[in-house]
């Protein structure tokens, strides 16, 4: 992920109600392998971890819920943004 869409990045912000950098996304998401979005706890990880940045409780319900459509969908590193698009509108 070079260039982060400033218009995901706004609704990411917007939604946390503070100002989230885009170094702070980008470090997170430089840890993301492709092997990340196959297991289950490290997708959890990684919910955990944007969760925790952007000062937004997420319920376990949801997590299991974005854990599903990750793993259903076949996400992948290239649809990175799909899942930061996703997570904002829950």
């Amino acid at each position: 992920m070079d260039k982060f869409p400033k218009d995901l990045l706004g609704a990411v912000n917007k939604k946390a109600g503070k100002n989230i950098s885009e170094n702070s996304i980008k470090k997170i998401a430089s840890g993301i392998t492709p092997s990340t979005l196959q297991s289950e706890a490290q997708i959890k990880q990684l919910i955990r971890q944007v969760s925790a940045m952007a000062n937004i409780p997420v319920s376990d319900e949801t997590i299991k819920e974005i854990v599903a459509t990750v793993k259903k969908s076949g996400m992948n590193l290239n649809s990175l943004e799909s899942l930061v698009k996703m997570m904002v509108k829950k």
